[in-house]
């Protein structure tokens, strides 16, 4: 017989019996003794289906092929771009990868993508040595002008965006800004005027704080509309 001994988002500590039974499986963060499912590192609890995880409450960012991060260009040469996306090695994004045709040999990329620019790419490989390769072709993958970067915890993230967006598209919704979410944590904000961008940031920062509360979509609607009361 199967029995979940722990609630979602219950924050637990290596070693402890998540489950018993062959009903749930173990996913990331946990692993099979027997019939039990144990867990092997201090974080929270994500209960889908029949999968049981552990959602670390702090690490660093651990790129990964496939995801879509925000990223700082920090350096140039004559064929890429390298830039910084919050881990120990920069991406790499060559001139054959941005949402161009075809860059002539020797053409100045800073017409293109310059130092302190923000991009939205996409990661096409992450080799053995940690070596990252960005691609700027795919949908939403652009250049950020205006507004303002946030950073949070990459592991915070999807209580950011919220159960099919949820969370992230209320935020919207009530601030009337655009808001693109990396995977790597760094997100960008920008709004009609500074008051409604700043409102954002205090949100994102509630989210951060209070990642593990119950009903954490609720309080932060509440939040925001008192807050833009206030503000009126």
């Amino acid at each position: 017989m199967a029995d979940l001994l722990v609630k979602d988002r219950e924050i637990v500590v290596p070693g402890q019996d998540l489950a018993t039974g062959m009903d749930f499986l173990p996913a990331s963060g946990t692993f099979r003794d027997n019939d039990k499912i144990v867990a092997t590192q201090l974080g929270s609890v994500s209960v889908n289906g029949r999968l049981i995880k552990i959602i670390p409450l702090n690490g660093r960012y651990v790129p990964k092929r496939g995801d879509v991060v925000i990223g700082k260009i920090m350096d140039m040469n004559f064929s890429n771009w390298f830039v910084d996306i919050g881990y120990a090695n920069d991406a790499v994004l060559s001139s054959k990868e941005i949402s161009v045709d075809y860059v002539e040999k020797g053409t100045d990329l800073s017409q293109y993508y310059d130092l302190g620019d923000y991009i939205v790419a996409g990661i096409t490989n992450v080799s053995k040595l940690k070596l990252i390769d960005l691609t700027m072709r795919g949908p939403g993958l652009r250049k950020l002008t205006n507004g303002r970067i946030v950073r949070i915890s990459s592991v915070k993230v999807p209580r950011l965006i919220g159960k099919e967006g949820s969370m992230i598209s209320m935020i919207k919704e009530i601030t009337e800004c655009k808001i693109m979410v990396g995977q790597n944590g760094i997100v960008w904000i920008n709004g009609p005027d500074g008051q409604k961008e700043l409102l954002v940031v205090e949100a994102i920062n509630l989210i951060s704080e209070k990642t593990q509360e119950p009903n954490l979509t609720e309080k932060v609607k509440e939040f925001l509309e008192t807050r833009k009361k206030e503000n009126v």
